[in-house]
C-alpha cells in the first residue's frame, strides 16, 4: 500500500493506493497518523477511491483510526470508496459507522461543521 498526506485547513488528508492490508505499509500510516493526532490534528479524511482490496485488517485500521480521531473529540470521514470497498463497508455495516463523502469539497464541509457540533 502506497499512501500521501496533506495538512490542509486543519484537516489531516490521507490518500491510500493499491491494497488495504496488514503489513509494515500499514504499520507506517498508523504510525504516520498517530503523530498528526499527537500533535492536536482532530479531523481526518482517507480517500479510499485508489484501493482495490481491503481484509479485514485494513477494515480494523480505519475503525481504530475513527475510534482514536472520535475519542479525541474530532471525526473522520472516508472520501470515494471505491464501489468493491462500499459494498464491504455495506456488508460489514461499518456503513453505519463512517460518514462516506463523495469528494473533498464535502469531506471538508462535513468536518468542519462537526468541530461546531462537539
Amino acid at each position: 500500500m502506497k499512501y500521501q498526506t496533506e495538512l490542509k485547513d486543519e484537516i489531516l488528508f490521507v490518500r491510500l493506493h493499491e491494497d488495504l492490508i496488514a503489513g509494515p505499509d500499514t504499520q507506517r500510516l498508523i504510525a504516520t497518523i498517530d503523530e498528526q493526532v499527537d500533535g492536536d490534528v482532530l479531523l481526518c479524511a482517507i480517500d479510499l477511491s485508489d484501493v482495490r482490496f481491503m481484509d479485514s485488517s485494513g477494515m480494523g485500521v480505519l475503525v481504530s483510526l475513527l475510534t482514536k480521531f472520535r475519542n479525541r473529540g474530532g471525526e473522520l470521514v472516508l472520501i470515494r470508496p471505491s464501489g468493491h470497498i462500499r459494498k464491504l463497508l455495506i456488508v460489514t455495516k461499518l456503513n453505519a459507522i463512517f460518514t462516506i463523502a463523495e469528494n473533498d469539497s464535502f469531506a471538508t464541509q462535513f468536518l468542519k461543521e462537526s468541530t461546531y457540533l462537539s
